[in-house]
């Protein structure tokens, strides 16, 4: 982030001259051209005599210098504006590692269809962003074969958010119709939210529309009175209302325009959910996150590189240092032993205890191999026992469960 702001800064500083050199480039030419306008009658007169006159030849020296002072200062101050360009390019060499390639590994992606992968992944991404030609023209120069039933569901939900976002709901409320026995699986609230827009344009059309917003509420609105029945009581109040102007009245937040921003997010989660899709497209996500990782990632390489450690970095499953993504890429629970202080991994699961409390397959083994294991006789077997280090419990280490988020 600080080689960002300091790049920045550079470029403020260059549109700051620009704009600086166009006015005063602006305002120099200008003067130049009123003083040889006004010089202009004078040496008209000339025409007639054979020789310009000394007043008229000072004139001409005067007008000339004038010029070449002008062009001159325009000179120097491009020259200038070059050189303070070039710092541009500087700080950005000075700023930022050009070397990504050393914070990644060819083992990671690897394979004989890696390529292959690689473009299946990116038109899956045009498909679901409504790029449909770049989609179709990559997988055709790539030589992909993609199933129409596999475009056809980005294809639908596009074409329905394109019309939510010019205030469409017939093509949502038909496909949420279409599709309302999933949706309440899901305990989706999508197809009442639509209803409620539907019937919240009626109302702002005025007192003629009235009548027709009513037999709206009494036709798609009963299935959710249970579900939503305090949201179904605000909208009857609305009614109300009509006649004195909706969007003056104490619901004027039901007609507030992020509403119309909040379905779109609504039914593309929704439709998501419905379809086995994230929300969000997989390389959108690989890019994002990987922005945030590089520039800790490039500057832990250095520092290993620096002590001469570098190669310490060479698994593929893991990272050299803990990076946070930020609460919206994490996609899974973690476990953090509470006696290790370990995360937890598919190598040192969590644990549970017969007395219920958690910790980590290598702090089990830990407790197995210390020096308060009791030995007890069973079957003629020796078998440890071990106390949770919690409560007073003791338990077979053989009696712990692996635990699966």
């Amino acid at each position: 982030m600080e080689a960002c702001v300091a790049v920045e800064k550079e470029i403020d500083k260059i549109l700051s001259k620009f704009a600086s050199i166009r006015e005063n480039g602006s305002k120099n030419i200008e003067e130049t051209i009123e003083f040889l306008s006004s010089i202009k009658p004078e040496l008209e007169q000339a025409q007639t005599d054979s020789e310009f006159n000394e007043r008229q030849l000072f004139i001409i020296h005067l007008a000339v210098a004038k010029v070449k002072e002008t062009v001159s200062r325009l000179a120097s101050e491009h020259r200038d504006l070059h050189s303070s360009v070039s710092k541009v390019g500087k700080t950005i060499d000075r700023n930022f590692t050009q070397d990504y390639a050393s914070t990644s590994f060819d083992r990671v992606f690897s394979g004989v269809d890696k390529e292959k992968l690689l473009n299946q992944v990116i038109c899956q991404h045009m498909y679901r962003h409504g790029f449909l030609e770049i989609g179709e023209e990559l997988a055709r120069e790539s030589g992909l074969e993609i199933r129409e039933n596999s475009k056809q569901p980005f294809m639908l939900l596009n074409e329905i958010l394109e019309k939510l976002r010019h205030k469409n709901l017939v093509a949502a409320l038909e496909w949420a119709q279409t599709h309302r026995e999933q949706l309440m699986e899901q305990n989706s609230s999508l197809e009442f939210k639509l209803h409620r827009l539907q019937f919240l344009q009626l109302v702002s059309e005025g007192p003629e529309k009235q009548a027709e917003a009513l037999g709206y509420v009494r036709r798609h609105f009963p299935p959710f009175v249970h579900q939503h029945e305090t949201d179904i009581q605000n909208l009857m109040g609305v009614l109300a209302f009509i006649p004195y102007g909706v969007h003056n009245s104490p619901y004027k937040k039901l007609f507030d325009p992020i509403l119309w921003t909040e379905i779109c997010e609504v039914f593309v989660k929704d439709a998501c959910a419905l379809l086995g899709f994230s929300v969000e497209s997989p390389l959108s996500v690989c890019i994002n996150v990987g922005s945030i990782s590089l520039p800790a990632l490039l500057n832990i390489k250095q520092v290993m590189a620096q002590r001469q450690v570098a190669g310490m970095w060479n698994a593929k499953d893991e990272l050299p240092i803990e990076i946070d993504a930020g609460r919206e890429y994490r996609y899974h629970s973690i476990f953090a032993c509470p006696i290790l202080r370990q995360q937890g991994s598919d190598s040192n699961p969590p644990m549970r205890l017969l007395c219920g409390h958690v910790i980590s397959r290598d702090a089990l083994n830990k407790l197995s191999s210390g020096n308060n294991v009791l030995r007890a006789i069973r079957t003629g077997q020796s078998v440890a026992r071990l106390k949770c280090p919690y409560c007073p419990r003791e338990f077979d280490s053989s009696e712990a469960r692996q635990l699966h988020f």
